[in-house]
């Protein structure tokens, strides 16, 4: 949860120091689908896993890379960021009783409206409202990580490495295409990142999407997923611990109490049949 609560203070420094937001989402695709390749053993899939292949590698690869540092790129501020990507919960489960028919229980119910009743608070802070795109940018990463997490489902019986893989392959031809296409020619984007830049993309490839998600699997392995799960709620209070202290940033009132609403009620679904 470290890890992964550091994608965004550590995301937002990177783009400070040197690079555009649309090429660092490609950058790092390209370091997951290297860092995962040589693990992988190529098999082309049953026809059946075509349309969800893409559609988790679309969303995951592209399109939660694309919100995710575009949002930061525009925000002054990160705490609303880091608390708002919380909503990939509620979103996950809405969309799963959409696409999988699982039902939601009055209780889920009652969680998910709560949780974005503290996000609503959120937006409320004049702070947020003056910076009201990173947060809605934010939110539709939040909707994509959701519903990467519907076409995971249907690929469970594939090797996790390889749709990982395949996913960081098609994110970064199509960030990498977007960005230059938005954010000027690459060749010369990447001969103008400097050593800091690096670093923080071969952090958040290498260390946040492959090491970070692999300490998880790894302990479903020994864990029932409902004891695992609930942890999800602790990376944006590393995340907010790694913003105070990288850009010396304080969360006013009004968003710690949203925040803890939301991460409350995203606990509790994560506990909740």
């Amino acid at each position: 949860m470290f890890f992964l609560g550091s994608a965004y203070p550590l995301g937002k420094f990177g783009l400070n120091a040197s690079v555009n937001p649309i090429l660092f989402g490609a950058l790092r695709m390209g370091i997951v689908f290297l860092c995962l390749i040589p693990f992988c053993k190529i098999k082309v899939p049953s026809k059946k896993y075509f349309l969800p292949l893409i559609g988790f590698s679309i969303s995951m690869g592209v399109a939660v890379n694309f919100f995710l540092y575009v949002s930061l790129d525009v925000s002054n501020i990160l705490a609303p960021i880091t608390i708002g990507a919380q909503l990939s919960i509620p979103f996950a489960i809405i969309l799963s009783s959409f696409f999988l028919k699982e039902t939601i229980s009055i209780k889920k119910w009652l969680l998910i409206i709560s949780s974005f009743l503290g996000i609503v608070l959120i937006a409320f802070d004049p702070n947020v409202l003056d910076e009201i795109l990173g947060f809605l940018l934010i939110c539709g990463m939040a909707f994509f990580y959701g519903l990467s997490q519907v076409f995971s489902r249907y690929l469970k019986e594939l090797d996790v490495k390889f749709t990982n893989a395949l996913m960081g392959l098609i994110g970064f031809i199509i960030l990498f295409s977007l960005s230059n296409i938005f954010e000027g020619n690459v060749v010369t984007q990447i001969n103008n990142i400097d050593l800091n830049g690096w670093l923080t993309v071969l952090y958040a490839g290498g260390i946040i999407s492959i090491l970070g998600h692999l300490m998880m699997f790894y302990l479903y392995k020994f864990y029932p997923v409902g004891k695992v799960l609930p942890f999800y709620s602790l990376f944006p209070v590393f995340g907010l611990i790694l913003t105070f202290f990288i850009f010396s940033e304080i969360p006013t009132i009004i968003t710690i109490c949203g925040g803890i609403i939301v991460i409350t009620s995203v606990y509790l679904l994560h506990k909740t049949r």
